[in-house]
Order: structure tokens, then sequence, then C-alpha cells
């Protein structure tokens, strides 16, 4: 019985009081720190709802911000484009009005070339370095000219088209790229909280790909908007250009084409006048050649009609030589017919002179006469090329405005 109440093995019950006491202490403030904790997680749960509430909005009202500036940058994007489109399609027709006023240019030139090459088929005292010749090099050097200058704004207005479609090309572009990321903004804007097939998504918080500046993507559609600008503006003035040389050229070419043909006029008609007196002076010298025949003609006869007279006075003399002596005598008979005889000796051969001279005469006239023709046959030619080989050649050249 002792050794029961000795066992100290077992405790003493102020320690079993005590033992209560503390579990009920630490249960109390166990149970007062859980409902601390539950307390301040409730708080936090609240906290951390308003905050990620606020957060989603401030970031969905980000996205609908961004989304509005996507949309003015692909409106002013799309009116460039428009405008650039415009300005392309515009230049478009202005090549091709240069494209045929070059083409036109060629059958004028030709034209002048070939009149220059028929005029070298002048001959004579017409292949002259006239007014005609000074304005028909003058018109193909005028041409000459414009095709270069046409061929110089066609290579311009070429390069100008090139820059424009780059430049529609980068608004293309970048519109194709603001398209995408209005859709996916627009994707972004209509997500929610119980929106199906949202996901964890880890690898997006990494900054991977080229970012760029809210800057440099302001800077980028600025630099695509300035350049269609300034290609817009280049546009213009290249078509206010191509409008003045077309109208210049086409002037010019009317200008030196009446200026060749009014030559052409006058010198036919210059060619006509010598013509028609050339053509009066044959007839004047064909009225005297048949007046020279007609005095030649009277001359011989006139000498003819001498040798009877000759003849008679001859024969008296004769017939007197045989008078026989002191008869033979040197009366005023003889001397008359000796002074008949030397008389009409003289005038015969007064007439035989004057014959010689006419017949000089003839000759002359005979040679101005082909002198005339030939020289009428080189106005007929000149007048041919003129009239007929240029003149009517050229009648069908026409300059039109382009």
């Amino acid at each position: 019985m002792a050794r029961l109440l000795q066992d100290t093995s077992k405790f003493h019950p102020s320690e079993w009081y005590t033992a209560n006491r503390m579990q009920r202490a630490s249960t109390e403030s166990q149970k007062s720190r859980s409902e601390c904790v539950i307390a301040e997680s409730w708080r936090l749960v609240d906290e951390i709802e308003k905050t990620t509430q606020k957060t989603q909005s401030d970031v969905k009202k980000k996205i609908d911000q961004r989304r509005e500036e996507i949309k003015f940058w692909k409106q002013e994007l799309d009116n460039k484009l428009e405008q650039i489109v415009h300005e392309t399609e515009v230049l478009l027709t202005f090549k091709n009005r240069l494209e045929r006023a070059l083409e036109s240019c060629k059958e004028p030139l030709a034209v002048a070339q070939k009149c220059l090459l028929y005029r070298q088929r002048r001959v004579g005292i017409d292949l002259v370095h006239d007014e005609v010749e000074q304005e028909l090099l003058k018109e193909a050097e005028v041409l000459q000219g414009i095709i270069a200058l046409l061929g110089r704004t066609l290579e311009q207005t070429n390069e100008q088209i090139r820059r424009n479609r780059s430049a529609k090309y980068n608004l293309e572009m970048d519109l194709k790229d603001k398209f995408t990321a209005l859709t996916i903004d627009d994707y972004c804007a209509s997500l929610t909280n119980d929106t199906p097939h949202i996901i964890y998504a880890d690898n997006a918080m990494k900054l991977e790909g080229n970012f760029v500046s809210p800057e440099d993507w302001i800077d980028f559609s600025n630099i695509n908007v300035e350049k269609a600008d300034k290609q817009r503006n280049n546009s213009l003035a290249l078509k206010a250009l191509i409008d003045s040389i077309l109208s210049q050229t086409a002037n010019d070419m009317r200008k030196q084409c009446e200026m060749v043909n009014t030559a052409f006029r006058n010198r036919v008609k210059e060619v006509k006048d010598a013509k028609h007196k050339l053509e009066t002076f044959l007839v004047m010298v064909m009225d005297e050649t048949a007046s020279q025949e007609k005095n030649i003609a009277a001359l011989k006869k006139a000498i003819a009609d001498k040798e009877g007279p000759v003849k008679v006075a001859q024969t008296r003399l004769e017939a007197r030589n045989h008078r026989p002596n002191v008869e033979l005598c040197y009366d005023t008979v003889h001397c008359s017919l000796m002074n008949e005889v030397q008389e009409i000796t003289k005038n015969i051969q007064r007439l035989k002179d004057a014959l010689a001279q006419a017949e000089t005469e003839l000759k002359r006239l005979s040679c101005r006469q082909l002198s005339l023709e030939e020289e009428i046959k080189v106005k007929e030619n000149t007048l041919y090329i003129d009239e007929v080989l240029c003149m009517q050649m050229r009648e069908s050249l026409y300059i039109n405005n382009y």
C-alpha cells in the first residue's frame, strides 16, 4: 500500500488541473489566431478581388484606348492609301498621254526628214539652202528636242509611279498589321472571366520578339503617312509639269509646222512666178527665133535676087570688052558698069555679113531657148518635189493635244 502511494509515474491532481487549463488556454489562443487569420483572409480576398477587378477594368480601358488608337491610325492609313491609289491611277493616265504624245512625234519627224531627202533631188540652181530647208531643219531639231524631253518626262513618270507603288505597299503592309492587331485586341476586349477556353499561359510573360515602344509604333505609321503624302504631292507637281510640257510641246510643234508650211507656200509661189517669167521669156525667144528665121530667109532671097543684076552687069562688061580697036573706050557706060558691079558685089557682101550675123543670133536664140527650156524643167522638178511630194505629204499632219 505504501508502494502504491509512492508511485512516481502518476500525476498530481494539481498537474491535471494545470494541464486542462493549459489546453483550454492553448485552444482559445489557437482559435483566436485562426479567427484572425480567417478575418484577414476575408479582408485580403475582398481587397484582392477589388484590386483585380480594378486592374482588369484598367486593362480593359487601356485595350479600348489602344483599339481606338489603332482605328485612328488605320483610318489615316486607309485615307492615305485611297489618295495614293487615286494619284497613281491618274498618273498612269498621264503616262499614257506622254506615250501617245511621244508616238505622235514620230510621223512629223519622219515627214520632215523625208522632205529634206526629197528636196535633195532638186537640180541646178534650185538646189539652194532656202528658207524652206532652214525651217525643215529647225522642225527636225524641234521634234528631236521634244522627243528627248518627253522621253525624260516619261522616265520621271515611271519612277514616280514606282515610288507611289512603294508607298502604297508600305501602307498596305502597315494596314494589314493594324488589322491583325485590331482583330487581336478586339478578341482581348471581348474576353471575360467566364469566357470558355481561356487558359494559363505562363510563357506569355516573357518579352520575346521585336517589341517596339509606343513612340516607335506611332513613328512607324507616321513615317508611312508622310512618305505617302510626299509622293502624292510629288505626283501632283509632276502632273502639272506634264500638262505644261504637253501643252507647250504641242504649241511648238504646231507653230513650227505652220512656219514650214508657210515657207513651202512662199517658195512654191516664188518658183511658179520664176517659171512663169521663164515661160514668158521662152515665148519671147521663140517669137524672136521665128522673126530671125524670116529675116534669114529674106536675106538669102535678097542675096539670090542680086545674082541677076550682077550677072547682067558682068555680062555687059564682058561683051563691051570685045569692042574693036578704038571703040574699046573707057566711057561713062563702062565706068557705070564697073561701078554697078562693084556696088552690087559690095551690097551682096553686106547682105552676106548680115546673114552671118543673123545666123549667129539664131544660134544664140536656139541656145537661149534650150537654156530656158532646161530651166523651166528645173522649176517643174522643184515644183513637183515641193508642191506634190512634200506639201501633199504634209497635209496629213495633224498635231493633237494630249
